[in-house]
């Protein structure tokens, strides 16, 4: 008989135990070595047994091992020092401390947080990213406050049929069984938050606390006996049920979450947030509940309030792929916005008109979250270089007018937190040589004293401890797949620790081409069989259950990992989660990634292994675009303007197959006479120097809080000083600037001081007539813009001078006047442009408004020498 409810009772510790509550519940352990080595010696057995989770630990040790414990005078004095530790960790003054003229918080905003495995509540890179964010906060001081959603039964745990087809399980999560504590007033009742919908009805939630480090984790949980039994729902699964249950994930997360953290600093004391960062669209409607705020208590006007909360906003895009976006039918935004139920002060017209993609090809029919997000906030970036790129040509139609370049949309290249996926051997061994480098992200040069036999040694070790975790896993997963031990025999053979090991997980989309390898199998076949140079990877990842087409990949590649000339080569590894990542990236000797050209927004598994001493294999996508020098890895050739996809895996197959057999499996045996692979081990040396001070997710943060919290925060406070005066100046300024910009013309541009054989380092004197349309002169600046053209008389990365009026001309028009230098030989150009001028800008693009002449005048193109 099956349970009708199941719930988890806690283990009431001894007195002198109590402690070991206070470890667990900080999820700092997950990242710290010393308390994750005194949970083990509670009891290594169980250790082991319970995946390494420590309220699991807790919950099934035996009375008499606690009892034993409580006269452990050894265990005892571990526990109060981890303790001491602890408490002085999330105290003591760290690197924030030590800035001026930062926020006093940040709230960050994101759909997933990946953690640790023992809190499953993600599902891929954006989750990961987040968690690594976090934690990395703690690590610096940073006051974030992390909001997200607690799904009761995460994403799914994923098995393979014995046709190798991926099957999804949904395991109940109770949040007594978690590293959570339930938000209470102070007479102990739990803090409830609720978002209004349709017909009056209320969609309620309590609010769970997971420490991670010093950091607060707020995460909303709709399982409350005030809601219906569908919005109980709400929060189920992570990217779970249709349009309408994400819809309400969002309003959740966005309106609830800053209700939460609203609630979250009255009860405790902490200092609310100056900026809000919105990681992904998925949180967007946090915009649209500052501006409640600022209308409902401060008295603002919409604009106004818009204003407001546009300048403490910094948004983050993880996506190059229109699919990953989520797009809503504007019915459906009309429905759970409006007079009736969420807030009758935020008019639903406004809501829509944030989401509208107003660009060429936009849908008139959808609401974009992404869209929103990015007019809702003053900063926006991606999170490589050339995801900036990419993202700036897709979204450059909220600013038409404007050349891609000048799009406000930059880039801050992800990183990784050292402590949580580099391997301990490999920290230990750099911080015995390099004194802070994983702390601080500096010394990396000193990498080259640290000893190469030491590095082998270690590889070597982390490479057998994966191929025994990947034993385990496949054993495990032929069992569920209905095979008997009998017939398993051939799995304790599976890989060899002294074989170069290729590392290869990620989600599932097409785009991804987790069967790229198979174009060629008996090419695979030889590779992986080579006699002298053998290969073997190990494979894991997950499709959405919605996702047909990726659950047929994975059926491809198990059919072909199934093969037994293969098997012991070749394994795919369900249920990919942060546990098997550590084990891969710390583990394998090269990672390989090969997506679709530019459609990695970063991939941050790379980074893991370069830090574990791994090297890169990896089409140049994602950060690898940008710190790949040839010395690090290898960039497997992109066919990029391929026009049949086909060909395209074609040709970058045979690329990977080349590289592979040519140069990887080649370095990686070419063994000197003491068995050292002598070159390997210097590109090895060569990736932790270049790479090592790059890839940590502390110069990431660094980042943010430099070029976007700490600007955000300036912005946010001007706006708000005396009673929002600078917000309502600025929400009446544009206005009346909207108004009046059809009328803004540029009408005359003419030149002097070009010959006919202009000399590089001469000026060029540029005069422009314009009419303002009843704008002041202060309201805009008169720009030329020059520098090289292509072929179709296109400025290419041209340079901005801002002209001076110099005098008024009849009928209210006025002319500008302004020299340019000729600084580049070659084909060379100019235009005259008027864009709004305001020192709260953040660009001068931020309106997404520019004037321009009717038609290219002034000097013709030619060659200046």
């Amino acid at each position: 008989m099956k349970a009708i409810r199941r719930f988890t009772v806690r283990t009431v510790l001894p007195e002198p135990l109590q402690p070991l509550e206070e470890l667990v519940l900080n999820l700092r352990w997950s990242w710290h070595p010393e308390t994750l080595e005194l949970f083990q010696s509670v009891d290594p057995e169980l250790w082991e047994a319970t995946r390494h989770d420590p309220m699991r630990l807790l919950g099934e040790v035996s009375a008499e091992r606690l009892d034993a414990l409580t006269g452990d005078r050894r265990f005892l004095r571990a526990l109060g020092d981890a303790v001491e530790e602890l408490r002085e960790y999330v105290t003591a003054p760290r690197w924030y401390q030590g800035l001026s003229d930062v926020p006093a918080a940040i709230a960050y905003f994101s759909p997933e947080y990946g953690i640790a495995a023992a809190l499953p509540q993600y599902s891929g890179g954006l989750g990961i990213l987040a968690g690594d964010h976090l934690k990395t906060a703690s690590d610096l001081g940073v006051p974030i406050i992390g909001v997200g959603l607690l799904y009761r039964h995460g994403y799914f745990s994923q098995s393979l049929s014995a046709e190798g087809w991926q099957q999804e399980h949904y395991p109940p999560i109770d949040p007594d069984g978690l590293p959570l504590t339930l938000l209470r007033e102070q007479d102990g009742t739990a803090v409830r938050v609720s978002v209004g919908l349709p017909d009056g009805d209320r969609l309620n939630a309590q609010v769970w606390i997971a420490g991670v480090g010093r950091v607060p984790l707020l995460l909303l949980d709709s399982n409350v006996e005030e809601n219906s039994p569908a919005s109980r729902d709400v929060t189920d699964r992570l990217y779970g049920g249709g349009t309408d249950h994400r819809l309400l994930q969002e309003m959740l997360l966005g309106i609830g979450g800053v209700r939460a953290i609203r609630q979250f600093c009255r009860v405790t004391g902490h200092a609310a947030p100056e900026v809000f960062h919105t990681n992904e669209g998925h949180a967007g409607f946090l915009g649209l509940e500052r501006i409640r705020e600022y209308i409902d208590e401060q008295g603002l006007s919409f604009d106004e309030a818009l204003e407001a909360a546009r300048g403490g906003t910094v948004f983050t895009t993880h996506t190059p792929v229109p699919a990953g976006i989520d797009r809503f039918p504007r019915e459906l935004i009309k429905k759970y916005f409006g007079t009736d139920n969420e807030a009758s002060s935020v008019p639903s017209e406004r809501i829509l008109a944030l989401g509208a993609e107003t660009y060429e090809e936009g849908d008139p029919d959808v609401f974009n979250m992404a869209v929103m997000g990015m007019r809702l906030a003053q900063r926006v970036n991606g999170v490589s270089v050339l995801h900036g790129a990419v993202s700036r040509e897709m979204f450059g139609g909220l600013w038409p007018g404007f050349d891609t370049d000048e799009v406000p949309i930059g880039s801050i290249t992800n990183g990784v937190h050292a402590e949580t996926w580099v391997a301990p051997e490999m920290v230990d061994l750099v911080r015995q040589q390099l004194t802070g480098v994983v702390e601080d992200g500096e010394g990396w040069d000193a990498v080259a004293r640290v000893p190469e036999p030491e590095i082998w040694r270690i590889r070597r070790a982390l490479r057998e401890r994966l191929v025994l975790d990947a034993r385990r896993r496949l054993r495990e997963s032929w069992r569920q797949r209905g095979a008997s031990d009998a017939e398993l025999t051939w799995i304790d053979d599976v890989l060899d620790p002294d074989v170069l090991t290729f590392g290869f997980a990620r989600r599932v989309p097409s785009y991804k081409r987790l069967t790229l390898m198979l174009r060629d199998q008996e090419r695979l076949k030889s590779i992986l069989l080579d006699p002298e140079r053998p290969v073997q990877i190990i494979i894991a990842g997950k499709a959405h259950p919605a996702d047909e087409g990726g659950k047929r990949l994975i059926q491809d590649i198990v059919r072909f990992t199934d093969d037994p000339a293969v098997r012991h080569r070749i394994v795919f590894l369900p249920d990919y989660d942060m546990a098997l990542g550590q084990s891969l990236v710390q583990g394998c000797d090269v990672w390989m990634n090969n997506p679709l050209r530019p459609l990695e927004a970063c991939g941050t598994s790379g980074m893991k292994a370069a830090l574990n001493g791994g090297l890169n294999l990896s089409i140049r996508d994602g950060w690898w675009d940008e710190w790949s020098d040839g010395n690090n890895g290898w960039a497997i050739p992109s066919a990029d303007r391929a026009a049949d996809p086909d060909r395209r895996d074609d040709v970058e197959a045979n690329a990977l197959y080349e590289l592979i057999e040519d140069h990887v499996a080649a370095l990686f045996y070419d063994r000197a006479t003491d068995g050292l692979p002598r070159r390997w081990l210097e590109m090895v040396k060569h990736t932790l120097t270049t790479l090592g001070p790059k890839v940590l997710a502390g110069r990431m943060l660094r980042d943010y809080v430099r070029d976007l919290y700490a600007p955000a925060a300036a912005a946010g406070r001007r706006l708000a000083t005396d009673e929002h005066t600078a917000a309502k100046s600025l929400a009446a300024w544009k206005l009346r600037v909207a108004k009046l910009w059809p009328g803004v013309t540029v009408e005359h541009v003419e030149s002097s001081g070009a010959t006919q054989s202009p000399q590089l380092g001469g000026t060029l004197t540029v005069r422009a007539t314009v009419e303002l349309g009843g704008l002041e002169p202060s309201d805009v600046a008169v720009e030329v813009v020059y520098g090289r053209v292509g072929e179709t008389d296109t400025l290419v990365d041209p340079s901005y001078v801002e002209l001076t009026q110099v005098e008024n001309i009849e009928g209210g028009r006025l002319r500008y006047a302004g020299e340019v230098t000729l600084d580049r030989a070659g084909a060379f150009g100019y235009s005259v442009r008027v864009v709004p001028k305001h020192d709260l800008f953040a660009s001068r693009a931020e309106m997404g408004v520019v004037a321009l002449p009717p038609a290219p005048t002034g000097m013709t193109n030619g060659d200046l020498r």
